[in-house]
């Protein structure tokens, strides 16, 4: 009974930490103090410590001798790397999705799509609501539209590739806007058009309209330049040093809570 209660604890600890660090409310960088941890999530030391090292199997945590953990950071070269592995993983299951999907996978697309139209984005409502929101529907469009493929271990690499740049994802739609809150203006129109281009719906409905039509050729184009755009809204903020803004103001962030 003693070894199921510390497995549900270490369950509990890991799936609020995974949570917290895969939406960015732990950012990329951050120190995990277990003290700091221990308060905010009511859980003990040893179920804490399970959880970290699981998220560092994960390469979600970054653990540093004589110095605890951190958030894993985010960079430029770590997302050309994502980039690359989600095209040779999520192109090829794309494609078998649109030659075995039929009426039932149409159906779900569709949906998925509309859902996602429905959303604000975080040009639009920057709060932890709305892009909540708008990332849960955005990864259901994607799901969708690989829902026909069959490919289990593909599928298995596909949602560990995701998960991974969620974080990037949500840090680059976030380090625009910190860095005009505290009034550093220097690149940030260019870090937000990026942005605005790179989630506008159209892209989603051009891609939608590919698959829907078994158009391969136009699905793997457009498929391959939005994977794309996402490298390009950091290279705006990197440029414009938003993302060192960000990460330290993540870090302070992370102390004080």
């Amino acid at each position: 009974m003693q070894d199921q209660t510390s497995s549900t604890k270490t369950e509990a600890a890991y799936q609020l930490l995974r949570r917290d660090i895969l939406t960015t409310r732990l950012m990329p960088g951050a120190p995990l103090k277990l003290s700091a941890l221990r308060g905010t999530y009511g859980v003990g030391w040893t179920p804490l410590r399970e959880a970290l090292s699981r998220l560092e199997a994960e390469r979600l945590v970054t653990a540093i001798s004589n110095r605890g953990f951190t958030v894993a950071p985010v960079s430029r070269a770590e997302l050309e790397d994502l980039a690359r592995a989600r095209m040779v993983v999520e192109i090829p299951l794309f494609l078998e999705a649109m030659e075995k999907g039929g009426k039932e996978w149409e159906d779900a697309v569709v949906t998925a799509h509309y859902r996602l139209s429905r959303c604000k984005t975080a040009v639009d409502d920057p709060s932890d609501a709305a892009v909540d929101k708008w990332d849960e529907n955005h990864e259901a469009f994607h799901a969708a539209l690989l829902s026909a493929a069959t490919c289990d271990w593909l599928l298995r690499f596909r949602s560990t590739i995701s998960d991974q740049l969620r974080r990037h994802h949500r840090f680059l739609g976030l380090a625009p806007t910190l860095r005009a809150a505290a009034g550093l203006k220097d690149g940030y129109e260019a870090a937000m058009k990026a942005l605005r281009e790179a989630i506008a719906i159209e892209h989603h409905t051009a891609i939608m309209e590919a698959a829907l039509d078994r158009d391969v050729e136009r699905a793997k184009a457009l498929m391959t330049a939005h994977i794309g755009y996402t490298l390009r809204v950091y290279v705006h903020s990197e440029d414009s040093g938003a993302t060192e803004y960000a990460a330290r103001a993540g870090s302070s962030k992370a102390s004080s809570g």
